[in-house]
């Protein structure tokens, strides 16, 4: 998760230790010599496109400075950072993605070792090494210049600015700013969000807006908001089980460069996307389209085709010799690089010595190299765990980069090989006008309609006009060929809101369109800058940056606040989203359990036990660790899902409140010396229903398969530096006045983390998901679901989430998904913790914040009405 790292002689990383408290930092070595750097989530996920959001805690890393960058003062930078860098990651390998596939950035030994002091932000609130405020002359003497040197800077950068101009940090690009390729996020902004007109968008909680072109109005937190888009989607459930989404565009669309938008655009788009050689982020293949399994059937890349064969093929009907000597080499290089990086990791992470490939590989969780073995050897024992499957190695298994990434003509190998008979269109997609389609479905999917908020990519810009010819099945490039559509990768054309005009040094130039359909925007210019994440709060305020997304913390608010106290004015504005996903802990059934039966209701009410006392101390817990940027959830969804229960629904309850009769034991309202005393009375009766022995307020005996001690598995980075650290503290003295022992594993390496929830070893465990579109709950909950790691199974909720997929009534399948949770609930394997929040951070004095719009949440944020953002 380091990225590609091969650092420069002058710099060497080493571990900053926490100290007792949560809140303070020791320096280590010689400080002085040090400056100091953190991971935040937001690079995190960038970086890694898990599905879990394990970005709750931060890894602090000190980088030794070049001799000629040692300035007087570090130390007391480094003072200054520690106490303002409190959480700690360690980030892990990456594992499952979700909703967006993000490739690892190779833009973090930038992000890390390019890291400059930010001393007009931190030098004007520096403390004494005692504590105290610096009151002497020569301190005043300092302020003062920084005070000059910040106007300085101001005036500086906003000399460089041109006119109508909004910059906007980003995390790295990859520079794929295509609409079919990009496949990092800030990548994704450039080539999907500003670039290009969607087929279809949703609201503010992930709504399908399925009347565009004429508007639909929908309440939120109490305001209407009417959505528009470029069509009407119809979606008609058929008799005989199909289902047909027809679609309307508008008739006077056009493309930025003045190109008339129509039908063929987007079938261009769709065959692209479907393509048997497409590799790109959208998953539409895998949707039940009619017709789409005898497109896509025999066919397959070179790569697997080669890869299939062997070293030693001597066929060669479909490449040559020289072809398959070359490729190998070139995966052999990739795959060596791919590698070294996770060997480096390791050695980041003090799993191994430099060099010790046998050791990272143990760490790795590849066993049985051989003392010396090679980054070869590491990555061959790779691809036989997967039996050859590259992509699945390469996406599971990255410390940083895709093995396609480090091949050095991978595109080459990318393209279609008939291996047998395919059709040559795909049935359920079908012009109807020159305005108008329809895609079939073989059955009913609740996610399809996802599927349609996809760009309109120009036929005449990423592919061949001479080669598309609807009748006759020519869809604008040769079937299994993507190449034409490659050539584009990094300079995008489309129908949205900007153009974009190039990307130098790190900064993406994008111009307003005038053609966009709800409007020229009002910013002329719009730059998407790469920006550290410790530079972002002080380039808003000297005038580099006017919209930035700093991962929001106690600290970061703290430091907005102070900034504006400083300046006398509101010079950095706020707006506060929840993140799309929560954090939870979880129960496996399998482990937890009496009698060996999991699905007993006596094994519920034990786990049901553990789950009352934890619950409790959550809204303390949460808010020591963060404050207002995070809330006590109840439900295992997040808040940011259409589908999550409210407050003010009916049935609404705090999660496991309840004694085993159903009777509330307390509310959200109850006094927290009373909730302690409830919960402990309540698990004492839990317990005795699932068989333990009570005497005297205390459990003096465990039923025959069951426990009188229970182990939580963290990842606190050995120190307890993480949201559910203090939970897990309390409620385990809680646990000890009645007799049971909840031992806290709080684990240095995630990694150790996820292998052992993953692989069912864990008997709690506490990390978090992250939410897609739609709250189809299937890979979780279902009894076959890839990442059901509670290991439930259960009849009622197997149907109950199958029956929710075949249906595309939200208020139905809300309902279904209500009854769910509270499946989930009974069987005690997982309990709500939090939802946190982001933050999009404006500088105040030059964007009119008013313009931005209100109630913004994940699926709804600045850029989808950045047209209407305007500068002061």
């Amino acid at each position: 998760m380091f990225g590609k790292l091969t650092f420069h002689d002058t710099f060497d990383i080493v571990k900053l230790q926490n100290a007792e408290t949560q809140t303070k930092l020791k320096l280590t070595n010689r400080a002085e010599d040090y400056i100091i750097l953190h991971i935040e989530p937001q690079v995190y996920k960038h970086l890694s496109g898990r599905q879990e959001d394990t970005a709750e805690q931060y890894k602090i890393l000190e980088v030794k400075q070049h001799k000629e960058a040692q300035k007087e003062g570090t130390l007391l930078l480094c003072m200054q950072l520690a106490a303002y860098i409190k959480k700690h990651l360690v980030c892990p390998k990456a594992q499952e993605k979700e909703e967006i596939y993000m490739k690892k950035s190779k833009k973090l030994l930038a992000l890390l070792l390019g890291l400059a002091l930010c001393g007009s932000m931190l030098t004007a609130c520096q403390k004494s090494n005692s504590g105290g405020t610096d009151t002497g002359d020569t301190n005043k003497t300092d302020e003062s210049n920084a005070d000059a040197d910040k106007k300085e800077d101001k005036e500086d950068s906003s000399a460089k600015r041109e006119g109508n101009t909004i910059v906007v940090s980003v995390q790295g690009f990859e520079n794929k700013f295509s609409p079919f390729f990009a496949q990092n996020a800030d990548d994704m902004i450039i080539g999907n969000d500003v670039t290009q007109l969607l087929m279809m968008y949703v609201d503010r909680v992930s709504n399908p807006i399925l009347n565009g072109i004429d508007g639909e109005t929908r309440e939120y937190n109490g305001t209407e908001y009417t959505y528009h888009g470029p069509s009407n989607i119809t979606v008609t459930e058929n008799e005989d089980g199909t289902v047909t989404y027809d679609i309307k565009m508008r008739d006077d669309l056009i493309f930025s460069d003045g190109t008339p938008i129509d039908i063929d655009d987007f079938i261009f788009t769709l065959y692209g996307v479907l393509d048997p050689s497409y590799d790109g982020s959208y998953t539409l293949y895998s949707a039940p389209i009619q017709g789409l399994e005898a497109y896509r059937s025999g066919m397959e890349t070179m790569f697997n085709l080669i890869v299939k064969a062997g070293r030693d093929n001597t066929d060669f009907t479909n490449w040559d010799e020289a072809t398959q000597k070359a490729f190998w080499e070139d995966f052999d290089q990739a795959g060596a690089a791919f590698a070294q990086e996770i060997v480096d990791y390791c050695v980041a992470a003090e799993e191994c010595e430099e060099g010790d490939v046998a050791a990272a590989g143990a760490a790795w969780g590849v066993e049985g190299l051989a003392e010396g073995a090679t980054t070869a050897d590491l990555f061959n024992a790779l691809c036989e765990k997967y039996e050859w499957d590259i992509t699945t190695m390469s996406e599971t298994e990255t410390a940083g980069s895709s093995l396609f990434d480090l091949m050095n003509e991978y595109e080459k190998y990318a393209v279609g090989i008939k291996t047998g008979d395919s059709a040559d269109y795909i049935e359920g997609i079908q012009r109807i006008d020159d305005y108008s389609m329809r895609v079939v479905t073989s059955e009913l999917d609740a996610t399809m309609i996802y599927n349609f908020n996809l760009p309109i990519a120009p036929l005449h810009y990423y592919g061949d006009e001479a080669q598309y010819d609807y009748e006759n099945h020519k869809f604008g490039f040769p079937k299994g060929d993507l190449s034409i559509l490659r050539e584009k990768t990094t300079e995008p054309l489309g129908a949205g809101p900007y153009t974009f005009k190039e990307f130098s040094n790190g900064v993406a130039y994008l111009e307003a369109n005038p053609n966009y359909c709800l409007g020229e925007p009002k910013t002329k210019n719009l730059n998407f800058k790469e920006t550290k994440e410790a530079d972002m709060l002080n380039g808003l305020t000297t005038g580099d940056l006017d919209i930035a997304s700093p991962s929001f913390s106690t600290q970061v608010a703290d430091n907005i606040a102070e900034i504006n106290k400083e300046e006398g004015s509101e010079v950095i504005a706020t707006k506060l989203i929840d993140y799309r996903g929560y954090g939870y802990i979880g129960i496996c059934s399998t482990k937890v359990n009496v009698g060996g039966d999991p699905a007993s209701d006596a094994s519920k009410n034990l786990r049901k036990a553990l789950a009352t006392v934890i619950a409790a101390y959550r809204d303390e817990g949460i808010d020591s660790y963060y404050g207002d940027t995070a809330s006590v959830i109840n439900y295992p969804i997040s808040n940011t899902s259409w589908a999550a229960p409210q407050v003010t629904d009916d049935g609404y309850t705090v999660s496991y409140s309840v004694d085993p009769e159903g009777n509330p034991i307390y509310t959200a309202d109850s006094k927290a010396e009373d909730k302690y005393k409830a919960a402990k009375e309540t698990a004492l009766k839990f317990f005795e229903a699932a068989g333990y022995t009570v005497a005297d307020g205390k459990v003096t005996a465990a039923p025959e398969g069951a426990k009188l001690e229970y182990t939580v598995d963290i990842g606190g980075g050995g120190n307890g530096d993480h949201p559910t650290f203090l939970i897990l503290k309390n409620a385990a003295d809680a646990f000890a006045e009645i007799g049971i022992k909840l031992s806290i594993n709080d684990l240095a390496n995630p990694a150790d983390l996820y292998q052992s929830y993953q692989t069912g070893n864990s008997e709690l465990w506490c990390a978090a998901w992250q939410a897609s579109s739609d709250p189809d709950m299937y890979q979780l909950y279902h009894s076959e679901g890839a990442t059901n790691y509670y290991q439930i199974n259960d009849e009622e909720l197997d149907t109950l989430i199958m029956d929710a997929r075949q249906s595309t009534e939200q208020s139905y399948r809300k309902g279904l998904y209500k009854a769910a949770m509270e499946i989930i609930m009974d069987w005690g394997v997982e309990i709500p913790v939090y939802q946190r929040s982001d933050a999009y951070t404006i500088a105040a004095e030059r964007v009119d914040v008013s313009s931005l719009p209100n109630d913004m949440t994940p699926y709804w944020n600045w850029v989808n009405e950045i047209e209407k953002i305007a500068v002061k």
